[in-house]
């Protein structure tokens, strides 16, 4: 079974399919914004036949320099912060929403899913999220996670879906 077969696992299916639902009843469209996870977001999403009701897509932003063009992450706020932070994610999310005028909320996503890369203040396993909501508040959280760069990135998809769903229940 290859990687991308086990990130989707059941779990991360169960989770996504859940998180459709939660959207259709609330009449919101969602947009991703993905670094370390590499589309698996959008791809547990879109995994679904009919998810393009609730389903912009995604925009998997790896590198610093796609960060910037395709998001409007600001050159000073990696410089400062680098891409592995608070600032970055929040303004990926903010940026995703920009360049999806259809879309109500947005997920980003980015971290180091290692092995290597990692370092005293930011470890492998750092991921930061932010959620953005159109016409409401940009929140970003933190989590260290354990494993390897595969269990890394399944626990960042399934905390990004997460993260959505609470923000649609707390809005």
């Amino acid at each position: 079974m290859g990687d991308h077969e086990t990130v989707l696992g059941h779990e991360v299916l169960s989770e996504a399919a859940r998180l459709l639902e939660q959207l259709r009843l609330a009449g919101m469209r969602v947009v991703t914004a993905e670094s370390c996870t590499g589309g698996l977001v959008a791809g547990a999403l879109t995994h679904f036949a009919g998810s393009s009701d609730v389903t912009e897509g995604g925009f998997v932003t790896y590198s610093n320099s796609m960060k910037q063009a395709v998001l409007g992450v600001r050159a000073d706020t990696l410089a400062l912060h680098g891409a592995v932070s608070a600032e970055t994610v929040l303004q990926m999310a903010e940026g995703a929403l920009a360049a999806c005028a259809t879309a109500d909320i947005a997920v980003a996503i980015s971290g180091i899913a290692g092995p290597g890369g990692g370092s005293l203040d930011k470890p492998v396993g750092l991921v930061w999220f932010a959620t953005a909501l159109r016409g409401g508040e940009t929140c970003a959280s933190k989590q260290i996670f354990a494993g390897s760069r595969q269990r890394v990135r399944e626990q960042a998809v399934l905390y990004a879906l997460a993260s959505v769903s609470g923000r649609l229940v707390n809005r």
